[in-house]
């Protein structure tokens, strides 16, 4: 279950990449076609104010939607499921993509690595 942490702080230190930071490779390395992401926003979600800076990310329109049915069918909390499914399900695989990019950005460290040490 610590099999990152100790890949991370102890084995594999300095290839294992930092999330804080940029990734140092190209995204589209390797791809001959690529969407880049991008956030979905329509004129009438536009006003992302009364979301938190925590909360804008690609799935803002979905939560836009789902606070909106909540406040619309307030005492009936049960009315949102569709729209708190949605929302779950974008969320979900916006960290699935995240961490595929993490592990592709390890993966070409380490290929990096083994073939610098191959040349020398």
């Amino acid at each position: 279950m610590g099999a990152h942490l100790v890949r991370s702080y102890v084995t594999q230190s300095d290839t294992t990449p930092d999330p804080a930071e940029p990734f140092q490779f190209d995204p589209m390395l390797g791809f001959e076609e690529r969407k880049e992401r991008e956030m979905v926003a329509t004129q009438e979600q536009m006003n992302l104010a009364m979301l938190p800076l925590e909360q804008r990310d690609y799935c803002a329109h979905h939560l836009m939607k789902f606070l909106k049915c909540k406040r619309d069918n307030w005492p009936n909390f049960l009315a949102c499921k569709h729209e708190r499914h949605d929302w779950d399900y974008c969320e979900h695989q916006d960290y699935v993509m995240r961490m595929k990019e993490y592990e592709r950005e390890r993966r070409l460290r380490l290929r990096q690595k083994r073939l610098e040490a191959q040349a020398a």
